[in-house]
């Protein structure tokens, strides 16, 4: 248990890094400079102050100079970040592999608030992330049917070639369709039903799960939006046909799901 319970003390801080991205990403600021602030009297936070969880508590979730409330977001991301470290670690040792979904989930629980909050699925995390995916892929790929295919038409079915390739398959083809998809909506509605933002991050999607896990989380996740967000739109009175729905959010909750579970369901 030493090695998930020190997954979970460094998922706490990597969270404490995600809600810096979180905030100033969809602003275009550094996530180096300035030094974290109160964004209310952008009074300096003093290290003591910046501990993962602790920090929130001890402050009773206010700063400490202009008392002004501090968001929650800040204690949960922590929170789900450092629980997610440890139960993949839990489950699949100090690998390589792990690593890998680590750091995939991570960007999943920033995209879930970025998209919730401003609307923005940053670059940062959808392509750089999927670059990453696909260095990954050649040396911990995901299990998916994709090398099945390649065997059954003739193809090499194991390697590093291979890898990338069922990597690039699994996060082309998704954001492809999805991608056509929106451009037949744009032409028929003439307006804009989905961001490029979306397309990108259902690559992402792909390249860490898998095509067959990435194309359940995306049918996942637009039930989940249609449902959840038809059902908010309705109780608060917002107009159907011009309210923004976090896409990215809705896709990320899935995501996660499927992670979580993926033993139980994806066999992994």
């Amino acid at each position: 248990m030493i090695e998930p319970c020190l997954a979970l003390l460094f998922g706490l801080l990597i969270g404490s890094f995600l809600n810096v991205c979180v905030y100033r990403w969809p602003r275009d600021l550094s996530v180096v400079r300035p030094r974290s602030h109160c964004p209310a009297c952008e009074a300096p936070i003093a290290w003591y102050d910046n501990v993962p969880l602790a920090s929130y508590a001890i402050l009773g979730g206010r700063c400490r100079h202009c008392r002004a409330l501090i968001s929650p977001r800040y204690p949960l991301v922590e929170l789900l970040t450092g629980g997610l470290f440890f139960l993949l670690v839990y489950r699949y040792g100090l690998t390589l592999f792990a690593g890998k979904m680590c750091l995939f989930t991570a960007m999943l629980v920033a995209l879930f608030f970025t998209d919730l909050e401003e609307r923005i699925l940053p670059d940062e995390f959808t392509v750089w992330g999927t670059v990453a995916g696909l260095v990954f892929a050649v040396f911990a790929p995901t299990p998916d049917m994709t090398r099945f295919v390649f065997g059954v038409v003739g193809l090499d079915s194991q390697g590093w070639i291979t890898n990338l390739a069922a990597a690039v398959v699994a996060a082309g083809l998704p954001a492809g369709v999805l991608w056509l998809a929106g451009w037949l909506y744009s032409k028929a509605r003439h307006r804009e039903g989905l961001g490029l933002g979306d397309v990108k991050m259902v690559a992402l999607l792909g390249c860490y799960l898998g095509l067959e896990a990435g194309l359940f989380t995306l049918i996942l996740g637009s039930v989940a939006g249609s449902v959840l967000g038809f059902g908010y739109i309705k109780a608060t009175g917002k107009d159907l046909s011009t309210y923004e729905l976090p896409f990215g959010t809705f896709l990320s909750g899935a995501a996660l799901v499927i992670v979580i579970f993926s033993k139980q369901v994806l066999g992994w």
